[in-house]
């Protein structure tokens, strides 16, 4: 929990260079930035501070060491990420094609999955076992919510768990081979994606409906 601003004592208040303040937020998607543009080894506190324009001892506000920060990344990471997967999966759908549509919201939503997150997370645990071992656990809670999307339209728990692998490795997947291709190019594929994924043929209307949601994601 942290604590409210407004009860900084005088010295707290003048820690930060130039009587900027800053919130535990700003510290955060500095850090975040950091991660995703050098990694976590470049996640320090001195050069937060200076990105931030702040003293080092405001750090202290907010956080206990850079290990109390490091956690505090990867629960924000796991909210970004893994609970936005889940709560895409969960969203109400009259068919499974509407369903695996509205997964794939959660991959250009603005607010919705980021991988450039994701992969700087993975590659900070190929360095430490701890967070190899929490992108395990949330890569098992994202296929989880993807196996009960696919039951819940029928499917046996041996298929929805195959379907949902599928479904799952291949996004995972198409960043890490760093694709490039265009966001006209994908949507262009939606149909045959769905299909191949869930064996149904999806309506017109759920394709015309995926296709205007991308393009008002590209125009934004």
């Amino acid at each position: 929990m942290t604590r409210p601003i407004q009860t900084l004592s005088t010295n707290e208040e003048t820690a930060s260079a130039g009587n900027v303040k800053v919130t535990r937020d700003d510290w955060l998607e500095a850090a975040m930035e950091l991660l995703v543009r050098h990694g976590v080894s470049e996640v320090k506190i001195l050069t937060l501070g200076k990105k931030l324009n702040v003293s080092r001892s405001s750090f202290y506000w907010y956080f206990q060491s850079r290990k109390d920060l490091l956690n505090q990344l990867l629960a924000e990471w796991k909210r970004k990420n893994t609970d936005v997967v889940v709560r895409y999966a969960e969203m109400p759908a009259a068919t499974i094609t509407e369903a695996v549509c509205n997964f794939f919201r959660c991959i250009i939503a603005p607010d919705g999955f980021d991988y450039r997150l994701d992969f700087a997370v993975r590659e900070w645990a190929r360095r430490d076992a701890r967070v190899s071992q929490v992108i395990a656990r949330s890569d098992e809670i994202r296929h989880q919510a993807l196996t009960r999307m696919f039951e819940r339209f029928g499917y046996s728990p041996e298929d929805a768990d195959i379907r949902a692998r599928v479904l799952y490795y291949q996004q995972i997947g198409y960043y890490a081979l760093e694709l490039s291709e265009t966001l006209a190019t994908r949507v262009s594929r939606v149909e045959g994606y769905l299909k191949c994924f869930t064996g149904v043929e999806p309506s017109q209307q759920e394709i015309d409906s995926f296709i205007e949601f991308a393009r008002t994601v590209e125009q934004s």
